[in-house]
């Protein structure tokens, strides 16, 4: 799917808190790295894993389930395979009455799922990843995906 860099970058300047499903403790995880990086950019990040409730992750107790948050969600941050997004999705929008955002990581589609959090008025995004859009879109990747500043195609 194709997204308007002005619609992701509004998405990410508007989050402010951002449920993670499927969060992993185990950092070269892609969902650790993701959610660390996040709750780096300031945002805040309540991991939500079954497997590892209880534990503490950026700052954050993981959380079993998506009914355990009380704080208000800005985004849903989908690390899990497709075939379980629909039952996330109606657990996210019976918790979160004034979700704005579903977003669902690279290789994670499920256009029904979407559909039905779209006609209850969340924008939803699918196959991206936060951290890439972010970097992307506030400078810092290149093109090229290099990190300004650390990597450097230029010899000395």
């Amino acid at each position: 799917m194709t997204y308007p860099d002005d619609l992701l970058r509004t998405i990410l300047t508007r989050t402010k808190v951002v449920a993670c499903i499927g969060v992993s403790p185990n950092s070269v995880r892609p969902s650790h790295y993701v959610a660390r990086y996040l709750s780096l950019k300031g945002f805040t990040v309540i991991p939500v894993n079954p497997g590892h409730a209880g534990k503490v992750l950026f700052g954050q107790t993981v959380r079993s389930d998506l009914s355990e948050i009380t704080e208000p969600v800005d985004m849903v941050d989908i690390f899990r395979r497709s075939e379980h997004v629909p039952p996330i999705v109606d657990a996210t929008l019976d918790a979160f009455p004034n979700l704005r955002t579903i977003w669902m990581q690279i290789g994670v589609e499920h256009a029904q799922a979407a559909a039905q959090a779209e006609a209850r008025g969340v924008t939803v995004i699918q196959n991206r990843c936060p951290k890439i859009e972010y970097q992307r879109l506030f400078g810092e990747l290149r093109m090229g995906g290099f990190n300004t500043g650390v990597i450097s195609s230029r010899l000395p």
